[in-house]
């Protein structure tokens, strides 16, 4: 599985920088730690850009996601990429298993992420759920400024992770704290190479109801499969 794979699996951008943040670092891990004691489920439309800085391309997508964590280490997810419609995929992780299903091949590939817990336990602490005493214990924090993101502000982190062998897969992670509740509304996954990941949330729904049908993909009876690590 690709690095980009990875973080995806875990991880409006009209946004403007001020020089410095109306509260300190302490202010927004402590409203991040808030939030992360009542966060239980998430569903919300999502915008992904993707840039390869190799060849210089920007390219992207839009859908939906859905979130449910039940612990710090605990999290079921599903997203579907619906635009560009030619690109539609479905992605699912629970259990330390990832699945990528492809309508058009009717194709869902499997994969066992056990062997990469640890990278696995860095990625969902960029996610939704954490506390601000999880995220650095990990990471190495920077504030950076204050930005608005679809007009909510937001102070932005700057996280370098302190595992030698998370830094082979990320260079850094920005996320975007809503000022206001400390939920996480962007975020920016930077690779070594010059590649990064910008994903925004909007729309979202906080704690709403789920079943387990939620956080599944729903898929046919005649869908093939396949485990690329075998």
């Amino acid at each position: 599985m690709t690095s980009r794979a990875l973080i995806l699996l875990y991880g409006t951008f009209a946004f403007h920088p001020a020089l410095f943040a109306a509260e300190p670092l302490d202010s927004i891990l402590a409203k991040i730690t808030q939030s992360a004691g009542t966060f239980r489920a998430m569903s919300a439309k999502i915008r992904i850009r993707d840039y390869t800085a190799i060849i210089q391309d920007d390219s992207t997508s839009e859908g939906a996601i859905t979130i449910q964590r039940g612990g710090p280490r605990e999290l079921r997810m599903v997203m579907h990429i619906t635009a560009p419609p030619e690109d539609a995929k479905s992605y699912a992780f629970h259990d330390r298993k990832a699945e990528i299903y492809t309508p058009k091949a009717k194709l869902v590939q499997e994969y066992d992420l056990g062997k990469n817990a640890g990278l696995v336990d860095q990625f969902l602490l960029l996610g939704f759920g954490t506390t601000g005493a999880e995220l650095e214990k990990i990471y190495k924090i920077k504030l950076g400024g204050e930005e608005t993101v679809g007009g909510r502000k937001t102070a932005r982190l700057e996280l370098t992770p302190k595992d030698k062998k998370a830094q082979e897969y990320l260079k850094q992670a920005d996320l975007w704290v809503e000022v206001a509740e400390g939920r996480i509304v962007q975020q920016k996954f930077l690779e070594g190479n010059g590649n990064f990941r910008l994903v925004t949330y909007w729309d979202a729904k906080w704690n709403p109801e789920l079943t387990d049908a939620a956080v599944r993909l729903d898929l046919p009876k005649d869908v093939k499969r396949e485990s690329p690590q075998k």
